[in-house]
């Protein structure tokens, strides 16, 4: 939807993928990436990292009653118009691929999603920025989901808008109505999913 992910292109293939110029970190590859962790981010203000779950401190539902879980997905159907989300920025972050899980508790199979071709794509997501006890200023992010294509919606009913690379900058800087008509399923016949074997999932 996704629930992990993984990044394992060079940082520099990375930096160049999303159009980046400016300074870039030097991560090594990482195979399992889950929530909660700082993820490699690009946001309004550059390529950084983020942590991945938007603590929703102040935010209020619909009702106006506080938004208790911490973000970690967004729906896209409804991302420019709740109120939980009043007030945040546009990021992509970059993967290489992410897993999902099917069949029943302890008995969950994993399985590896991945563009045909190999290299990278992006996921879209939201950001925002919490200042934290001692007002230490802790970015945060949020991927953005949608209906899943054909590829996907075997193992999951959700799945993340993915960007390519001509549409980063237009996601990150483009107005509403352009990043609107980005929220779609990635085309039919895109995407690999196969069994993910040999995942470290303590690690990452």
């Amino acid at each position: 939807m996704p629930g992990r992910f993984f990044l394992t292109s060079p940082m520099d293939e990375v930096a160049t993928w999303l159009g980046w110029t400016g300074p870039r970190p030097n991560d090594p590859p990482r195979y399992n990436v889950a929530p909660g962790q700082q993820i490699l981010t690009l946001g309004p203000e550059g390529l950084m990292p983020m942590r991945w779950g938007m603590i929703p401190v102040g935010r209020v539902n619909a009702r106006g009653r506080p938004v208790m879980e911490v973000i970690v997905n967004a729906r896209s159907e409804t991302v420019f118009d709740k109120s939980a989300y009043v007030g945040v920025r546009r990021a992509v972050v970059p993967v290489n691929g992410w897993y999902e899980w099917t069949g029943a508790v302890r008995r969950k199979a994993a399985w590896r999603i991945r563009p045909m071709d190999g290299g990278l794509i992006g996921f879209a997501a939201i950001t925002d920025t919490w200042m934290a006890p001692g007002g230490k200023p802790l970015h945060q992010v949020a991927m953005v989901t949608c209906a899943p294509s054909a590829d996907v919606s075997g193992v999951h009913d959700r799945m993340g808008v993915i960007l390519r690379a001509g549409q980063v900058q237009v996601w990150v800087h483009g107005d509403q109505d352009q990043a609107a008509a980005l929220m779609q399923p990635y085309p039919n016949g895109t995407l690999l999913v196969e069994p993910a074997s040999g995942v470290n999932w303590d690690g990452v």
